[in-house]
């Protein structure tokens, strides 16, 4: 199955400034990467090209690498998962940009049911979860979307029953 899925969020910002939140992720302060909520972002080296590493089970290496600009990750894991997610910056103006995370992949074996019955739900929810982490990390008013019944549960079983609420930047949303 084409799997091409896409999650925008217009900032006020300048695109060097925007581009700051891509260049701090799985640093000790990412500024992108909703953490509180879900698996922390690890890699095996500094972010840059062949770093290997990922978040819970999904297993990526750094692909393509443009400081500021954006970067691009080729998946390792879980099984049936070919392809790339990517965080991109489009400049619209001095003082706003649009930063897109997107998704393409093709789905093969066991992932043409985990993808839309577990991880694409889970996906979507964390990539909000992100977009909305940099709002907040930009100083500007949070776009929350609460989790679907559906994600709390997938969450609570995953978990053992120990799934963290929905936090973001240290608040509890419901």
């Amino acid at each position: 199955m084409k799997i091409n899925n896409v999650h925008e969020r217009k900032l006020k910002g300048s695109p060097a400034k925007v581009g700051t939140l891509i260049d701090s992720l799985a640093s000790g302060n990412d500024l992108l990467w909703p953490k509180d909520s879900w698996p922390r972002m690890k890699f095996d080296r500094p972010l840059g090209i062949g770093a290997t590493g990922g978040h819970g089970p999904i297993r990526y290496s750094v692909e393509a690498y443009h400081p500021g600009q954006s970067i691009r990750f080729r998946f390792l894991g879980p099984k049936g998962f070919t392809g790339m997610h990517s965080y991109v910056i489009l400049p619209m103006s001095d003082r706003e940009v649009a930063l897109r995370h997107q998704l393409e992949m093709q789905t093969h074996g066991p992932a043409l049911l985990t993808w839309p019955l577990v991880f694409q739900p889970l996906h979507d929810a964390l990539i909000e979860d992100s977009l909305t982490r940099a709002e907040v990390s930009l100083g500007l008013p949070a776009t929350i979307h609460p989790w679907s019944p559906w994600v709390r549960l997938l969450r609570w079983i995953m978990s053992g029953g120990k799934a963290r609420k929905q936090i973001l930047m240290g608040k509890v949303c419901v």
